[in-house]
């Protein structure tokens, strides 16, 4: 490929990546939590950023609680052990009650819903659902890669006399198993996040110790939604 085809197809990736509502609104959660660890919630232009951008985002959410919900009423893979699929459905469940009580904050912040006590205590309620949905994410990543081990070192036992690298069963194994450790890291910092929003632990967890968290949170969003490089051609 010539440097111009690299470059187009490189610009084609960024695009494709840009258009996902889901991967702007990351970038915009990395925005918002980069300025609250700036702020350290003081009052100032990286507080200002924060609360604006935490508005905003809360448009890009407007009902993806049903993308949640539709999860929750599909089938699980056939094999995956019952106390996986529990948590996994209460996550799921947890998750789009959050962002279905989200768009009520967001109607509050508004002005459009009047009644401001309700809509701070429907907030509260709806952070505690998150809170709750990242704790189940975790516990299913956990078991998750507990499987996946127990696979992979039956793998390699098969694989003892050859190069394991070489396969690609195991090689997707291993992926797996690197995408489900991203997943549990980014679930553990989001529990810690909750925790700082809902001020459960104000000394401990700052609004600057929040910021910090939440925007390592965001880049492995980010990250996790890179699409996949095309192969290059043989010549």
């Amino acid at each position: 490929m010539s440097t111009l085809d690299t470059t187009r197809a490189e610009l084609a990736l960024v695009v494709l990546y840009l258009n996902k509502a889901e991967a702007r609104d990351k970038i915009c959660r990395a925005i918002q939590y980069g300025s609250k660890f700036l702020s350290n919630g003081e009052p100032g232009t990286a507080q200002n950023v924060d609360k604006s951008t935490s508005l905003a985002r809360k448009v890009f959410r407007l009902f993806k609680f049903v993308n949640d919900l539709h999860t929750l009423i599909s089938p699980t893979p056939k094999g995956t052990p019952l106390p996986i699929i529990l948590l996994g459905k209460s996550k799921n469940a947890l998750l789009s009650t959050f962002l279905f009580l989200d768009q009520i904050v967001w109607l509050g912040r508004t002005g459009i819903y009047k009644n401001k006590e309700r809509a701070e205590l429907i907030g509260s309620i709806s952070l505690f659902c998150w809170m709750g949905s990242s704790i189940c994410s975790s516990l299913v990543e956990l078991a998750e890669l507990g499987r996946l081990s127990a696979s992979i070192k039956k793998l390699e036992k098969e694989l003892k006399n050859t190069d394991k690298y070489q396969n690609e069963q195991y090689c997707n194994k291993l992926k797996q198993s690197n995408d489900r450790s991203l997943a549990l890291v980014k679930a553990l910092m989001d529990i810690v996040v909750a925790v700082g929003l809902l001020q459960l632990a104000p000394k401990k967890v700052t609004p600057r110790v929040t910021g910090g968290f939440g925007f390592v949170s965001s880049l492995i969003s980010c990250y996790q939604l890179l699409p996949s490089a095309p192969k290059s051609k043989a010549a």
